[in-house]
């Protein structure tokens, strides 16, 4: 970093300032440690950020889309997205506590840091206990969501396992747009539809993308039978 002044590098900042005091790019700078041969740590930063169009942007780019900006390998690419994870990771609440969540924005807020700005679609439940403490929650297909990746008997072992008496239903849609699809509500029925058989409650099917939902329940659109 040879056109920053020493005591103004990211890492000499940090000392003296604090973690809060350097940027977005600074922050990344260090992640990425040393630049390229015709950049070096901070302008490669940029580059990056630019192309992911700014921080919020980095969780929604796959290797693969990283390894395209010049000066990026594999192994830095793993760096950022080991970093983005991490940081995702300390907004997700602890394995030992158990959070009650009654409404769908509390557990949207539970799920969103973890799963909302997926690069793939994931499939997943909530499994909650009569007072709708969470047991804990479990991916159970990536990709492209239809009746052949997501089954009911793949929903409802997982959840019968952990002794639930109710689960909420959830994945992403990397487009950005929660709006759900035709193909989501069927889904849906399907899965209250077995529910019913199995005595676990179907509570909601949340949407997630990027830090917005959009709930079923909340939408008055999970039917129920009467």
């Amino acid at each position: 970093m040879k056109e920053v002044a020493p005591h103004d590098r990211p890492r000499e900042k940090l000392a003296r300032l604090g973690v809060a005091s350097l940027g977005d790019n600074e922050l990344l700078a260090l992640i990425l440690g040393t630049g390229s041969r015709k950049l070096d740590a901070l302008a490669l930063a940029n580059r990056v950020l630019d192309e992911a169009g700014g921080l919020h942007g980095l969780p929604r780019r796959s290797s693969g889309d990283l390894r395209h900006v010049a000066g990026v390998g594999a192994a830095r690419a793993a760096q950022i997205l080991a970093a983005v994870e991490l940081g995702r990771r300390t907004l997700v609440r602890g394995a030992v506590d158990r959070p009650r969540l009654n409404s769908p924005r509390q557990l949207a807020a539970h799920l969103l840091p973890q799963y909302g700005a997926g690069v793939v679609e994931q499939f997943g439940i909530v499994m909650l206990d009569t007072k709708h403490r969470v047991i804990r929650v479990k991916i159970i297909s990536s990709g492209s969501l239809d009746a052949t990746v997501v089954h009911p008997r793949e929903v409802f072992r997982e959840a019968a396992a952990a002794s639930s008496a109710a689960i909420v239903l959830f994945h992403n849609h990397p487009s950005g747009d929660p709006t759900p699809s035709p193909d989501d509500v069927a889904l849906t029925t399907r899965m209250i539809d077995a529910g019913d058989i199995m005595g676990i409650e179907v509570v909601d099917h949340l949407i997630l993308a990027d830090q917005r939902y959009y709930s079923l329940t909340e939408s008055g659109r999970l039917r129920r039978r009467v």
